[in-house]
């Protein structure tokens, strides 16, 4: 699960590297303390701010976009009751169509993606777990 603060990679060529989570748009929420954290996972959509960035890119340091997670640290149970969980957290910029804005997608992404109306982000990406 990831929430507000968390780090992500960038698994596209959208020109950023790395993301910090502002908020988590879709998603289930969780008790932390006196307040509500809203927690996501493997297809929920998230606004980000841009932490690194390439030098040439559209997207600056600071900037604020709309992604979907694509991978993350915390098992993800499926329905068959297996679990899949990736090495790192990533996601991959999207725009308010929820196409992604870059043209490649790198490393795996989860099946899941597809169940949430993500088909372009399978088609481009290299492997689908």
């Amino acid at each position: 699960m990831i929430t507000q603060y968390t780090q992500l990679d960038v698994a596209d060529n959208s020109g950023a590297k790395r993301l910090q989570i502002i908020q988590v748009l879709k998603g289930g929420s969780a008790r932390h303390g006196k307040r509500r954290l809203r927690r996501g996972g493997v297809g929920d959509i998230v606004v980000c701010s841009v932490r690194q960035a390439i030098p040439s890119s559209d997207l600056k340091k600071g900037d604020k976009v709309r992604c979907v997670v694509v991978r993350t640290k915390y098992p993800t149970r499926r329905k068959d009751g297996s679990y899949v969980q990736f090495d790192s957290n990533a996601a991959v910029v999207i725009d308010k169509e929820n196409n992604p804005k870059g043209t490649r997608v790198f490393g795996a992404v989860a099946r899941e993606l597809r169940e949430r109306n993500f088909a372009k982000i399978i088609s481009l990406a290299e492997e689908v777990w």
